[in-house]
């Protein structure tokens, strides 16, 4: 059972669609249920100088769940910085959302993915020397499953990519 934080969410997602000209594209995707997510963020510099999330966006293909963590993580992550962003957990989703049933925390996993993807992707076109072996590894083992996602829904993937070229 849905709480009421977790519908009104579905239903009312914060956030949603895609930013044109994106300073960071992540995607991430669940092999055995079939959810996907995009996240895009838009990045700016605060007065220390620090980069922040200035603008966020999501497009997610799943479940009632799927639409209400990317919606909720978007919310927790925008004009945060970026390596206060990187700190969300699936935890902070959950709680965002007055829970999720045992059955779709993994969804909550899928938005933090997303959203880790975006800020290295990020990283790797602008700041790469601020990759590091641990966050190098993470979007290793998230890439693995993008590519088994890629594999089952290819038109929506081949859809997106034609998206992001325009």
């Amino acid at each position: 059972m849905y709480s009421k934080k977790v519908l009104n969410t579905f239903q009312n997602p914060k956030n949603y669609g895609k930013i044109k000209k994106a300073d960071g594209i992540g995607k991430a995707g669940n092999i055995i249920c079939g959810d996907v997510m995009a996240i895009y963020i838009k990045v700016d510099q605060n007065k220390k100088r620090e980069d922040f999330i200035k603008e966020i966006g999501f497009e997610t293909f799943g479940c009632v769940a799927a639409i209400a963590t990317s919606s909720m993580i978007t919310e927790l992550a925008k004009n945060k910085t970026l390596k206060q962003a990187l700190k969300i957990t699936k935890a902070n989703i959950i709680k965002g959302l007055s829970g999720l049933p045992k059955t779709k925390v993994h969804c909550s996993l899928l938005s933090t993915d997303a959203l880790f993807e975006a800020i290295y992707d990020y990283y790797s076109k602008n700041k790469p020397s601020l990759i590091t072996k641990t966050l190098e590894n993470k979007h290793l083992q998230i890439l693995s499953q993008h590519d088994k996602i890629e594999k089952i829904y290819p038109e929506w993937f081949k859809e997106e990519t034609k998206k992001l070229k325009n």
